[in-house]
């Protein structure tokens, strides 16, 4: 039997839909996921359904060992506050799998710290150069992909 790729869909901006688009990217299923937490008995994909669903949210260390076994970083799939900057730059960088080709505009934006706006037009600017590449074509759907799930603030 041959399987088809297909691309996971982000349902929309929760933690859970984060998760689950994670995972189906990875290509492993909710008992993979399961199995890797050391989940067992007969219902241990119950704890991952209700995760993506969003019926139940994974604490912080929970989140770490998905984030883990999905190798991706802990921010792109954490609950988010927007206290960090962080949070909004992945924010950002979700909004993308729901609004494809959306711009952003920071030019007339005056209320908010320059510090976080500096870092912010940074992450664009490096973000524009990884999505050119991807247009033509540099690098694949999956390396783009991964770039985002796992951009690091603290490296740059």
């Amino acid at each position: 039997m041959r399987l088809l790729y297909t691309k996971p869909k982000l349902k929309d901006m929760s933690q859970g839909s984060r998760i689950a688009f994670a995972r189906q990217f990875r290509l492993m299923t909710q008992d993979n996921v399961s199995d890797k937490l050391g989940l067992t008995g007969e219902c241990k994909r119950r704890t991952m359904t209700r995760y993506e669903k969003g019926n139940r949210n994974p604490k912080e260390d929970r989140t770490r060992e998905i984030a883990n076994i999905l190798e991706v970083n802990y921010n792109a799939i954490k609950k988010y506050d927007f206290i960090e900057i962080i949070d909004v730059i992945y924010y950002l960088m979700w909004l993308e799998e729901l609004l494809p080709n959306y711009q952003i505009d920071l030019s007339n934006v005056s209320y908010v710290d320059e510090k976080q706006i500096v870092i912010i037009r940074n992450f664009i600017n490096e973000w524009n150069l990884i999505r050119n590449k991807r247009q033509k074509r540099e690098i694949t759907y999956n390396d783009y992909i991964n770039w985002k799930l796992n951009y690091n603030l603290e490296e740059k």
